[in-house]
Parts: structure tokens; sequence; C-alpha cells
């Protein structure tokens, strides 16, 4: 690794300024932001499965691709959540030769912006609680943990006497399901996060109005604790290209995307910015567009879509265990899922450059079919990525074709639906775009709630869909391209700081849990980790 200082001389930012965080990591002011020079590029990919895409290893690897190429570029990635590092999804640092560095400090701790986004959010859960004349079953603000523990999700709060009243059924969520953590991703700066923070709800009164965190006098508190956590993150990849992450909101449940602050702050110093959108096109990409892009004035000039020859198998009814045998036939099957979310990227008016991320198993057949198979539908081209294997080397051609698809004139952007469109139709626009579906079925209790909604005047803030992230559907079982269904809305939520209405899909939990193995970590003698 080169010290940090080398990166952000390197990459045009005053050092006198930056805040180092020892060697290799520093957090860049937000005085450091100046108009953007550069072109935003976002990453998405197919609809993940259990075989692997390797969205954020190809993110890294085309970063160091592009810099091999005598580019000015870096990246805008989120920060890996800490619960699944233990879990089944391990680190989020990317892999093999395209690596962010150090890794293990960017897994665990960072520069402490989750734990901040955790004590804001448990400061305003016990403030509030301390409410007169607040109806303890009016408050809907739960708590957050940063580690997946699934004993967690329902409790009962305020047992032991008086003193610790008053008793309520609550739960936990994980950090990064927190409305705090959403708002950190969204703000545009520091007098926009208090105006958020100031709008967050906590509960209803018995006559049903509610009750704010700036009712609540929380704001300021929270505000002191998230400060520093405003500031983007500076690190590098492994060949030294600057990489900021900043924020971290789950894609299956939030909007899945990195901050706003990191995309403009790259922006005014790289001539191309890699930022990456959570899950597959179907949430990231999608929420990446209507939510973020949308709402910031952020002007994205393309697309990668990141797949894997594995993974299309996967979608195309292969199992886990057969995958490295070759099958041209479920490629083609699987096919079905690359081509639809083609479509939903094209949609929006951008251009996209598919990155097949490559595995010592494709064979060439089963290569030619996904190429041809991207081509007919509409794709720039679809170069093979051997970013794990060989690092920047592995994406060269990658990160030629990409910038042959965004140059010229920067793209006339088009969205599903209108902004001031009803919830309703922006879920039922998205649903048949993007997941598929025939129709959309509210639950009785989802469309009353909806309804409330509606009657406090947040009928037509944006949409952001908590559902599964391995299938189009809200059914996780439904592979490749599923058609001739209804999707299913079985709860609603407001995150009115963040500035959206989240409708819940079939049975979509914001508290995961550990597996039945959880991954094992250690410390060796000199105190570095292993098994990330």
């Amino acid at each position: 690794m080169r010290p940090i200082i080398e990166i952000a001389e390197k990459l045009g930012l005053d050092t006198k300024t930056i805040l180092p965080y020892g060697h290799y990591k520093a957090k860049i002011p937000l005085n450091a932001i100046r108009p953007q020079k550069g072109k935003l590029i976002v990453v998405t990919g197919i609809s993940p499965t259990p075989a692997g895409e390797g969205k954020t290893t190809t993110t890294v690897g085309l970063a160091q691709g592009m810099g091999r190429l005598g580019v000015n570029v870096a990246a805008a990635l989120r920060e890996p959540a800490l619960g699944p590092i233990f879990g089944i999804k391990g680190g989020g640092t990317g892999g093999g030769k395209a690596l962010i560095q150090p890794d293990d400090e960017v897994n665990i701790h960072f520069t402490g912006d989750a734990h901040a986004v955790g004590s804001a959010h448990s400061l305003l859960a016990a403030l509030t609680g301390l409410i007169d004349g607040f109806d303890p079953t009016g408050i809907t603000w739960r708590r957050v943990i940063d580690v997946e523990d699934r004993a967690l999700r329902s409790i009962v709060a305020g047992l032991g006497g008086s003193g610790n009243m008053p008793i309520r059924e609550s739960g936990f969520d994980i950090v990064t399901a927190s409305e705090v953590m959403a708002i950190l991703a969204l703000t545009t700066g520091l007098e926009n996060l208090r105006a958020r923070l100031s709008r967050i709800v906590v509960g209803f009164t018995k006559d049903r109005k509610p009750v704010t965190a700036a009712d609540v006098n929380a704001v300021g508190s929270m505000m002191a604790l998230l400060r520093t956590a405003l500031m983007p993150n500076l690190v590098q990849t492994s060949e030294g290209q600057p990489v900021f992450i900043h924020a971290g909101p789950f894609g299956n449940i939030a909007h899945g995307c990195s901050s706003v602050l990191a995309d403009q702050m790259a922006l005014g110093y790289a001539d191309y910015v890699l930022t990456e959108a959570g899950f597959g096109a179907d949430l990231g990409f999608e929420k990446f567009m209507h939510i973020k892009v949308r709402g910031s004035g952020l002007q994205p000039a393309g697309a990668v879509l990141v797949a894997s020859v594995r993974a299309l198998k996967s979608h195309g009814g292969v199992s886990l265990k057969e995958l490295d045998t070759p099958n041209p036939k479920a490629v083609r099957e699987g096919m079905a899922n690359l081509t639809h979310l083609i479509g939903v990227v094209r949609s929006f008016g951008l251009p996209v450059v598919v990155a097949m991320n490559h595995f010592p198993t494709d064979t060439a057949e089963e290569i030619k079919i996904v190429q041809d198979g991207c081509k007919a539908a509409g794709a720039h081209s679809a170069p093979v990525s051997k970013v794990f294997e060989k690092g920047g080397e592995g994406a060269l051609e990658l990160g030629e074709a990409l910038m042959d698809a965004v140059k010229g004139d920067q793209p006339k952007i088009t969205y599903m639906h209108a902004e001031n469109a009803s919830i309703q139709d922006k879920v039922l626009a998205v649903a048949k775009a993007v997941y598929n579906a025939d129709g959309v079925n509210w639950a009785p209790t989802a469309a009353r709630q909806l309804q409330r909604y509606e009657e406090l005047g947040w009928g037509t803030l944006p949409v952001c869909m908590a559902k599964t992230h391995l299938s189009l559907s809200h059914d996780p079982t439904l592979k490749g391209l599923p058609k001739g269904y209804t999707f299913e809305v079985s709860d609603v939520r407001a995150s009115v700081g963040a500035g959206f209405i989240y409708p819940i899909a079939g049975t979509m939990m914001t508290m995961p849990g550990l597996p039945g193995s959880p991954r094992a970590l250690d410390v060796d003698a000199k105190g570095n980790i292993t098994g990330l």
C-alpha cells in the first residue's frame, strides 16, 4: 500500500486539509468538493445467485484496468456491513488481485462511520422513550445493532420496574437498514443532514399525529455524533487507484448505494467515477436511478452490468454442485435474466457494457452464447473480465469498451414513472417494467397503512422497495425471468427523513441472521486479522 497522502496528492486533493486515519485511510472534508468534471458510471449486476457474480471485484478491477490505460479514474463504494462479514456474504472489498486496501480495516470498524450511525439511531430511540404523554404503542422507532442477531428481531422493552418504563413491544434492525444510514447516503451537506434528521418520524400520538426527531429535541445530539461520519473516506485499490468508501445502506432493504457526497467528491477530481449499486439491477440500480440520481441531480453517463456464466447456469436451473459442468442449454435459459436487465438499464437511457466475470470452467461456446445474447439485447459489448486472476491487466478490454460506450454527449435520462405519481402507481410501474409482474397485490394492512401515509401528505414520495435479492420477484425461489405472476406487497413503512416510502414484499426481514456455521475470523500472533 502507498501512504494515503500520496493517493490524495495524485488525485489532486489538497493534502493539507485531508484527515488521515493512520497511514492508509483518510477522511476528506466536504469543502474539498468541487464542480463535476468526470463521467459517472454505475456498476450493477444480474440477480445474485450462490454461484457468484463478482460485482465489487469487477468494480475494483475495472478501476485498476482503466488506471493501467492511463485514465484518471476513481471508484465509489459502500462500506461493508459488519454483520455479513461473519455470515454468508463475508467481506466486501473485492477478491483475488482486485482488492480494496487495507481490506481488514475497511471490513471491520473502518473509520467508525457505522458506529456513529448506530449510536445516533440508538440515542434517538432513548430520547423518544422520555416523551411525556406519548403512548408507548405509538412508538415506531426500533433499535439497531451491527451484528446479525436473529434473537433481537422482536423484543419487549421496558421490563424491570417503573424506572425502565414504558413497557412495549419493539425490535432491532441491522445498522445498514437504519433510516439514519439511508440519510447519510443521500444527504448533500451539513444543513441538509440536519433537515433530514429533523423529519424522521419516531411514532404517532394517540390522535395519530406524527412525532419527529425534531419534536423530541434529538437532532442536535445526532448531528454531534454524525459530523465526522458525514465526510467521505479515501482508501486505495491494490494497484493504487483511489477509492471513496462512504455509507452502507442495504440494497434489498434500503436503496443500496454509496453516498451522494462520495460521488460528488470523486467527480470533481477523476475523469471517470465507478459507483456501485447494491445487488442486481432490479434493486440497487433501479433505486440508484429513481432515488439517488433523481433526488440529487447526479448525471450517470453509462452502466456496467456484471454477469458470469456460472450465475447464468444457476438462473437456468442448474444446482450449485453442477455449475462447473459445461451446459450451454442452461446458459441460454439463464440469459433471460441478463437480457431483461439489459433492457431495464437501457430503458433509463444509459448505454450498457456487460462485464463477463470469468471462471476457469467457462467454455468458449458458453461465452459466445452470452456475448451474442448481450449484443441482441442492445448492450454495447460484453468483454470477458479476468480481474480476480489478473487484477487490472484482466480489465483492459473492459475498460476500453466502457470508454467507447460513454464517449460523446451526456445521455438523456428517462424514468419509469412521474415524480409526483402515487405510491401505488410507482410500485405498479416498477413491478411491471423491472420485476416482470402482471400486477401488484397489496395486503389489507399495507393498503390501510398506505392510505394513512397519503393522508399525511407522503403519498408521492419516492419508492424504495424492500424485497428479496435472489429473484426479480418477491419469491426467492423464482429464478431467471419470472412471468405470469402477481407481485405481493405485505407491509409498507415510511422513511420520511430519508425521503422515501418502502413497501415490503413477501417476508423480507430487516435483521438478517447468522448461518448455522458462521464465518470464523481470528487474529494471528502479530495482530493481523485472518479468515476474511
